[in-house]
């Protein structure tokens, strides 16, 4: 789905994203490991980065850029308040091949909110419009926002409103819109994503009142089912912890959502897919738990799990541990529903 270099140089416009189903960015969880595991089973989905600032692409000394080819539809999820440095890294993204680039208006940590961005820049509209509008000047590009419903004691519909307002009049088409307001004060990040009310139902106000404007929505939404009903309102779902805690989830997607008529990929299958992946990443220095932490989710619900993850859990991270490890995990879980 991404331009290649001839169309970026020609100025063609890029190919609308399918947003039907998406996976949340989540720090230290999705990974360039996790996408290629989770785009084993859903060739549809879209994938996020987690959260890159723009401090550690333009300064870091790791390649905070690099994913895999087989990971698109992807996109960067960037964090940061400065629009010079912003259209700078979405410049670099959209080099590198990336399908979109996403601003962070969501995350509520104190470590984000020091930095001045994340969900206390839904304070700022005119300063993320601004951010916005420096993006879009220099790729091709969708550059798109995932913002909250409000924050703090600021949390009404007008409030939302004006966010939406601002932001969309610098061109931004598409929000993926976390159901939950975020308080910046006395809650930790887990919190949340937990204790603030969900509320679907403004959500889907929202595109009423807005539907010219892609509208997604991320919040509580652990099956498939439930995506379906907020897609009968909405243009989008985004799973957050669900796909990354049960990834098995990802095998239907494509089929319960997006009208695919192929077969859904055996669990089985997906271990025998990321097995040279896993070698691959071994021969260039990395480490088998680097991958396998991801999935240890993989047969969540069924009998045999425990053991599934506890031989991986107690294994994985030993010097020199190898595909050998994968496989003897999958034959414990055989032998555990056949005793």
């Amino acid at each position: 789905m991404n331009l290649d270099k001839t169309q970026q140089h020609q100025g063609l416009a890029p190919k609308t994203l399918d947003r039907t189903f998406s996976i949340a960015p989540m720090l230290d969880w999705t990974d360039r490991h996790y996408r290629y595991f989770a785009r084993l089973m859903s060739a549809n989905a879209l994938l996020y980065t987690e959260m890159v600032t723009t401090g550690a692409i333009l300064h870091g000394r790791g390649d905070y850029l690099a994913y895999n080819q087989e990971e698109h539809p992807l996109a960067l999820q960037l964090g940061g308040s400065n629009p010079v440095d912003l259209a700078r890294c979405a410049k670099l993204a959209a080099e590198r091949g990336y399908d979109e680039v996403n601003l962070n208006v969501g995350c509520p940590s104190d470590r984000v909110q020091n930095g001045r961005f994340g969900a206390c820049l839904m304070a700022e509209p005119e300063l993320v419009a601004e951010c916005v509008d420096a993006m879009k000047q220099v790729v091709d590009i969708p550059v798109t926002v995932k913002t909250r419903i409000g924050i703090d004691e600021q949390d009404s519909y007008a409030f939302l409103t004006q966010f939406i307002d601002v932001v969309s009049a610098k061109g931004c088409t598409d929000f993926t819109i976390h159901a939950r307001k975020a308080w910046l004060q006395g809650l930790s990040p887990k919190e949340n994503r937990e204790i603030p009310p969900l509320d679907y139902e403004r959500v889907y106000q929202l595109k009423r009142d807005y539907p010219a404007l892609n509208i997604g929505i991320n919040g509580g939404i652990t099956t498939l089912e439930q995506a379906q009903l907020h897609l009968a309102q909405l243009d989008g779902v985004m799973m957050g912890r669900e796909a990354y805690q049960n990834p098995y989830i990802l095998a239907q997607v494509d089929q319960v959502l997006c009208g695919s008529q192929k077969a859904v990929i055996s669990r089985e299958d997906v271990i025998e897919a990321m097995l040279p992946y896993i070698e691959a990443h071994l021969l260039s220095g990395g480490r088998l738990n680097h991958i396998t932490r991801h999935m240890i989710g993989l047969f969540q619900g069924l009998p045999g799990a425990r053991a599934w993850r506890r031989y991986l859990s107690e294994n994985a991270h030993k010097n020199g541990a190898g595909i050998e490890v994968v496989k003897q995990a999958f034959q414990n879980i055989q032998a555990e529903v056949t005793e």
